[in-house]
């Protein structure tokens, strides 16, 4: 019986080391936390024939089988395949099973598929950030929101992305009834009034959630066909300085956020400790070391931000420090 306890290799082909010697788990990756009923089928027959039967659900809406033989990592492997052409995964090569990485699944709510609330199809946002950006080994977390409500805690993330309504006004619609203003001030931001019998937004207050579009009972408000967003950075969890991630950009659009992404990686190599353990270190801690300005100058090469787009000019997180 051959029995790889090469720690790096198991845990680079996403199965992990567990507390029990010769036993593993494969972590099972799903973009936006949309699977399909044969991938769920799938899951279950690794865990039925090379597992324990038991299955976890991440808190990463990805899957653990658990209870795995080492030995037989090659043979799961070639029974995930299937799998993983299913979910569209990016995969360094094909039949090699899941490629773990520093870089986490990404995550979403359900989105405008089904939530009234939702400004977008989180799933296909997360998935086109998941094609730009897997597999990568540099610790990065990323999690997608529909609107303000925040269901999948963005801001506990490296990047929080928040869905937002632009809001547009036919003041020939209203009747002046102030349901969307009773609803704002209620609900959310307090970003309208009445002033001479039509609505005026401020727009420093606004934050987009689409209220006044759900709430006017005559479509005086509708939604922008435009798509914008609020791009969030650098929160974290973890034994060490945990913080929650802070609003940078405010009506920034896809592709902005698609390059600042991609520009951070490259940040990130120039500035990663190369003592960092695992070879692995949250953007964070690269920011703190670094200034954020210096982040900044990365992080926006070559993007062309929208004429709308509001941009803290400097940030300063907060939290517990133990050191």
């Amino acid at each position: 019986m051959i029995r790889d306890l090469n720690t790096k290799k198991t845990m680079k082909n996403a199965f992990r080391i567990t507390k029990e010697k010769y036993m593993t788990s494969l972590r099972v990756r799903v973009p936006g936390g949309l699977i399909d009923p044969d991938s769920m089928m799938a899951i279950s027959k690794i865990a039925t024939e090379y597992g324990d039967g038991q299955i976890h659900i991440t808190t990463r809406q990805g899957f653990e089988i658990l209870g795995i033989p080492m030995e037989k990592m090659d043979e799961v492997n070639k029974l995930a395949q299937p799998l993983i052409d299913n979910l569209n995964i990016n995969q360094a090569e094909r039949g090699t099973g899941y490629d773990a990485a520093g870089t986490r699944n990404v995550t979403a709510c359900i989105g405008n598929k089904v939530c009234p609330k939702a400004q977008y199809n989180t799933t296909a946002f997360a998935k086109r950030i998941e094609d730009n950006i897997f597999p990568n080994d540099q610790h990065v977390k990323v999690a997608l929101t529909g609107c303000p409500n925040d269901c999948i805690k963005a801001r506990m993330h490296d990047f929080g992305i928040i869905g937002m309504c632009l809001p547009e006004y036919d003041m020939d619609r209203c009747v002046a009834c102030n349901a969307c203003v009773k609803k704002c001030k209620k609900i959310s931001a307090d970003a309208l009034k009445m002033e001479n019998n039509k609505i005026v937004r401020d727009q420093k207050k606004c934050i987009g959630c689409g209220e006044c579009v759900l709430n006017c009972p005559m479509s005086a408000w509708t939604r922008s066909p435009k798509k914008y967003y609020k791009l969030m950075i650098m929160g974290r969890t973890g034994k060490k300085n945990p913080r929650l991630a802070i609003d940078w950009l405010k009506w920034v659009d896809e592709d902005s956020i698609i390059k600042i992404i991609n520009n951070t990686y490259a940040y990130c190599k120039e500035y990663i400790d190369p003592q960092a353990p695992g070879g692995k270190e949250h953007i964070g801690y690269m920011v703190d070391r670094t200034g954020f300005q210096e982040f900044r100058k990365w992080a926006l090469k070559d993007v062309e931000l929208p004429p709308e787009t509001e941009e803290m000019d400097n940030m300063y997180w907060t939290g517990p420090k133990y050191y």
